[in-house]
């Protein structure tokens, strides 16, 4: 088992990972070594609300690959990734809402998308949101 606690944003959050060897088999998955449960217990500081979640996972990984503090950091990196591209596609750039039926048409927004995410990051801007609006206002402000 491996734990930590993380205060940030706004909130304070600890993360439990437990880690178990399938050494009997008990799922029907091949390749599968070990599953996982991942408990977060988040306190809102502001509101002081709290919330709890939990995740179920599976891996190839060998318990002498992957312990449960390795496990821990790599679920860690994984939402990092999401939330630092995926959730600024989505959201951000409002990739989810678009139509586009035609494949080929999809394929070039999201190679459109990937440049604005990283020249955004490559100006300097931590924030895409911010950095929208002000490529907004300053685009607003030259059709004056």
């Amino acid at each position: 088992m491996a734990e930590t606690t993380e205060k940030g944003h706004g909130r304070l959050e600890k993360r439990t990972l437990t880690l178990m060897v399938d050494e009997y088999q008990f799922l029907d998955w091949p390749g599968v070594r070990q599953v996982f449960k991942l408990e977060r217990d988040v306190t809102h500081q502001r509101t002081g609300r709290a919330t709890d979640e939990i995740a179920y996972g599976i891996t190839s990984c060998a318990p002498e690959t992957a312990s449960s503090e390795q496990m821990l950091q790599w679920t860690r990196h994984y939402w990092g990734i999401e939330n630092g591209l995926h959730y600024r596609r989505d959201v951000t750039l409002r990739e989810d809402a678009t139509r586009i039926s035609q494949p080929t048409l999809a394929k070039t927004m999201a190679t459109i998308n990937n440049f604005v995410v990283g020249l955004s990051q490559k100006l300097g801007y931590s924030n895409l949101a911010s950095a929208r609006r002000i490529f907004d206002a300053r685009i607003a402000v030259q059709m004056l």
